[in-house]
């Protein structure tokens, strides 16, 4: 039974003279599903890192300055998934923002 929202959201499409959502093609609507799975791993993946500065309390060799530009380039992505009411870009800056935040919260305390 599809969600009542992907009937606004097939609206908005045809409106906007947009690619159907589901797409019919076999590859792009894995893709379109497959994004949100990408969006919820892909943070995971840097939380490693958040992980053993906290564990160890150890950040040397950690760079302050690219995981505060990471902080920065989050809130622009976060921002921008916002106002384009893309929900795979705001979930997955959001899980971004609050490990790059642990991150650099880490290696300026045990830095």
């Amino acid at each position: 039974m599809p969600i009542p929202i992907h009937h606004l959201h097939k609206r908005k499409r045809i409106h906007q003279k947009k690619e159907k959502y589901p797409h019919p093609n076999k590859f792009k609507y894995y893709l379109d599903h497959l994004i949100y799975l990408v969006g919820v791993l892909a943070p995971l993946s840097g939380a490693v890192q958040s992980y053993k500065i906290w564990a160890y309390q150890n950040a040397s060799g950690v760079s302050l300055f690219m995981f505060g530009s990471h902080i920065v380039f989050n809130i622009v992505w976060l921002i921008y998934g916002i106002i384009h009411k893309e929900k795979p870009i705001i979930i997955m800056y959001i899980l971004w923002l609050i490990v790059n935040i642990s991150i650099v919260s880490g290696i300026m305390i045990y830095g």
